[in-house]
């Protein structure tokens, strides 16, 4: 069967997407087999019929769906309502109108006895409402579950039509028996007629002249009018009438979805299809209150296989996805499903609508883009956020009215990262901006009592974040290293207990009172030398004040000297490793033991200092320290450091304890090297880096004379 391009049917705006479907919707009671898809942004339709069948069924054929919505004001069955076309249809003979005045009959029954001066409103509407539903011919059925979700003795209204078929003042019932005024009532042959070339314009986009002052709603933003509409001051609503009448036609292809209802979703917007809150993620077009003001989004798919009408009812029928076991609430929450399906019932593209607030209090259908799912496979970073429903509890608390504009702001950016990565595998940067952010989170969690209160801290991440953030430079190596760092085997001392005022044992905030006891946080410094040199004398008071074994001063990874010897030569890379510190804390660092990367040199001084402060554990596997010879913490060269004017005095110290413990340094004590050209507080602050194995093997072989130790040499 040859294919119609219906080039005036586009997936944008919302009103000419909702035309494709009634096009179909109408044309498959005339041919069942006629089928339809999306092309090219384009709705094309497989069918034995030709275009002048389409044109001469619409035109000769149709017989309107009867759409009424006497609840409303502006219906036409009140007092002060416009009631020229309701009379028109009453009085009309034409046979295509009948099942429609027999609806008006029923409608004009049930409200016998009521108030016409005004629409009903509270428990009278909603009883109007079920009275009709349950006398109404079962054409109109898909109508009324289109515009009014009846449930538990309550009425919803699916965003898609407003609040029951009527958009504030606009009633699209009346509207769009207007509509019908325009194209039908008329003879369409007739030589003053433009209903075929309107028709033709709406179907195929020729143009066509003379288009109506009527006002369409929140279906197509660009034709509303007002202010700057136009070249002018302002512009009148100008419609192709054809595009209202199959717009609402095909609105009711999301009836059958209306008496659905998520299970366990409490929130009556979510149980529409393809309907989820809005979020303010995403899209340029969404501002930071629309996701409060909004009625909500929705997601309209574009299916690319040829289809049956009753295949597309069937797919706006489930109209759900799913977030792990719960539905998606939110525009987030389905963006990330459908890319972890990798498709939903072979959709692999949807358009992205917001039904947001605009031109003053008026609500309209914003093209917010389009989202390709990515079948290609990906590790569930993103989804390891949902641990303990944090990802879940965070934004709820940042959204919340009393959350400071900090943290709306950082709702917001993780919002439009999510958003962003969750149909694709992150580019390493990308991997480090997630984690400087959560760690940005985590930080301000800390300083926030109601944070705290409301919000765990950031889950701990796997393994596969650190290797996606991996981009090979020595500040990520340098920050890998520091977030490595642990304690001793009774004594758990991880870089994050450190940052954030976190058990070291448990992912928990801690206590104030339990701060006090052993204080292993140590908050945040302006700069990042100052920042290591206080976690450094944090983990030795640490040491000496819980009489550990050993120094805890190891880590899961290491840098190598080319790394240290940049850090130690240039702050330029401090900023980055600060941020990449943080957010690599939160996750498991890998072993990472490669002796390729970050070669390279350190000065001899350096050495010396190092060498004094690695944990004995690691020179007995060296060979350099037997199981019963140990080398204390020597005393006072990190203070000495710090205070900026006695680097060579800490590295005599680092000498004497190194000598004392048989570790003999090759040059003597008379002729130490220098640590010169090095800022003291900098080498202060870069003996907290972890070495590499191999750089610390390398270290001591070129400063320790050579011994016999009889152990376990690697």
């Amino acid at each position: 069967m040859p294919d119609i391009v219906l080039h005036g049917c586009t997936s944008t705006p919302l009103a000419s997407y909702l035309k494709a479907l009634g096009v179909l919707r109408l044309l498959s009671q005339k041919d069942s087999t006629v089928r339809g898809y999306w092309n090219a942004d384009r709705f094309v339709l497989r069918s034995a019929l030709q275009p002048p069948d389409v044109l001469n069924f619409f035109l000769e054929e149709y017989a309107p769906t009867p759409v009424v919505a006497p609840w409303n004001g502006g219906s036409g069955f009140y007092e002060k309502d416009n009631k020229a076309a309701l009379d028109a249809i009453r009085h009309s003979t034409d046979p295509r109108f009948s099942l429609y005045r027999k609806c008006l009959k029923i409608a004009e029954d049930a409200l016998q006895g009521m108030d016409r001066t005004a629409s009903p409103g509270g428990e009278a509407k909603t009883k109007l409402q079920m009275r009709l539903r349950s006398q109404m011919p079962e054409e109109v059925l898909q109508w009324l579950d289109a515009a009014v979700l009846l449930t538990g003795g309550t009425a919803k209204y699916p965003p898609l039509l407003g609040t029951g078929g009527n958009d504030g003042r606009l009633d699209f019932t009346n509207n769009f028996m207007q509509r019908l005024l325009d194209v039908l009532i008329a003879n369409p042959h007739s030589p003053g007629s433009k209903t075929k070339q309107w028709l033709v314009m709406a179907l195929f986009a020729e143009p066509a002249p003379g288009m109506i002052k009527a006002a369409i709603g929140q279906f197509s933003p660009g034709h509303v009018g007002g202010p700057n509409a136009t070249t002018g001051f302002e512009s009148d609503s100008l419609m192709n009438p054809w595009d209202f009448v199959l717009m609402i036609e095909g609105a009711m292809a999301f009836a059958a979805a209306a008496v659905r209802r998520h299970a366990d979703e409490p929130s009556g917007v979510l149980s529409y299809p393809f309907t989820v809150k809005a979020v303010g993620a995403g899209s340029g077009a969404v501002g930071a209150e629309d996701d409060t003001l909004a009625r909500g989004e929705l997601w309209m798919p574009l299916w690319s296989q040829p289809s049956l009408y009753a295949e597309v009812q069937a797919l706006m029928a489930e109209g759900r996805v799913v977030l792990g076991r719960r539905p998606a609430r939110d525009a987030l929450d389905f963006v990330r499903a459908v890319h972890r399906l990798g498709s939903y019932r072979g959709v692999r593209t949807f358009q992205r609508f917001g039904l947001l607030m605009r031109s003053g209090r008026a609500y309209l259908a914003v093209p917010l883009g389009r989202v390709e799912v990515n079948e290609a496979a990906r590790e569930p970073l993103l989804d390891e956020l949902d641990q303990h429903e944090w990802l879940v509890r965070f934004r709820r608390f940042a959204s919340g009215n009393r959350a400071s504009i900090r943290f709306q702001s950082l709702r917001k950016r993780l919002e439009d990262r999510l958003f962003e990565l969750s149909g694709r595998q992150p580019r390493p940067l990308e991997t480090q901006d997630m984690l400087i952010l959560l760690g940005e989170i985590q930080a301000a969690l800390a300083h926030s009592s109601e944070g705290r209160e409301a919000v765990p801290p950031v889950p701990r991440l796997s393994e596969r974040w650190v290797t996606a953030a991996d981009d090979g430079t020595p500040a990520f190596r340098i920050a890998k290293a520091l977030a490595g760092l642990r304690g001793v085997e009774e004594v758990p001392m991880p870089l994050r207990a450190h940052l954030y005022p976190v058990s070291p044992r448990g992912n928990r905030w801690v206590t104030p009172d339990a701060q006090q006891r052993v204080r292993f946080y140590c908050g945040h410094k302006k700069r990042l030398p100052d920042q290591l040199i206080d976690i450094l004398q944090t983990r030795l008071r640490l040491t000496k004040a819980l009489n550990l074994a050993d120094k805890p001063l190891s880590g899961a990874a290491g840098a190598g000297f080319g790394d240290v010897s940049a850090f130690l030569s240039t702050s330029r890379m401090d900023e980055r490793i600060q941020a990449l510190m943080a957010g690599l804390s939160l996750c498991e660092i890998p072993s990472d033991d490669s002796p390729s990367a970050g070669e390279g040199t350190v000065p001899a001084a350096f050495a010396l200092l190092k060498l004094a402060l690695t944990p004995d554990r690691i020179l007995r596997r060296l060979g350099w320290l037997n199981d019963q010879e140990h080398v204390p913490m020597p005393t006072g060269i990190i203070e000495q450091l710090a205070g900026g004017n006695h680097g060579n005095r800490a590295v005599q110290t680092a000498w004497r304890r190194l000598h004392a413990s048989g570790l003999t340094p090759v040059f003597p004590l008379k002729d130490l090297p220098l640590l010169a050209g090095i800022d003291p507080r900098r080498a202060a602050a870069a003996l907290t880096i972890p070495l590499r194995y191999g750089a610390i093997a390398q270290c001591a072989r070129q400063i320790f004379q050579p011994r016999e130790i009889h152990s376990d040499v690697l």
